[in-house]
């Protein structure tokens, strides 16, 4: 009997899906922006689950190092015990709802000018 999980073969995993002629179609079709504010949203971000997507970001040494000095403060100071993750996406929700909310005045807006 060998411990070698049972993989799937590169057929399997690059195989075509999605459409019924088998062929996807190669063409990017950007989303529209909307000309109007949209509704406001209640964002929160998600707690720990099993996520549908995911995104790579890259931090500086210093970055990550604030990260997980919140992280920690949170739980010695609050006592919440949660991961990175979590505590990255409260701040995608919280700066998202700003910039929903104050559109050119928010502070996503003000921070990225300031990088030009």
């Amino acid at each position: 009997m060998t411990r070698r999980p049972s993989l799937p073969g590169a057929d399997e995993l690059f195989r075509p899906t999605g459409h019924a002629d088998g062929v996807l179609p190669l063409r990017f079709e950007p989303t529209r922006v909307p000309t109007h504010p949209a509704p406001p949203v209640a964002r929160r971000g998600t707690p720990r689950q099993k996520h549908t997507s995911k995104i790579t970001v890259y931090v500086s040494d210093d970055e990550l190092l604030a990260l997980e000095h919140v992280r920690l403060a949170l739980r010695a100071a609050h006592g919440l015990a949660v991961d990175r993750g979590r505590v990255v996406r409260e701040a995608i929700a919280v700066l998202l709802a700003d910039f929903e909310d104050r559109g050119e005045e928010s502070v996503l807006v003000r921070r990225l000018r300031h990088d030009d």
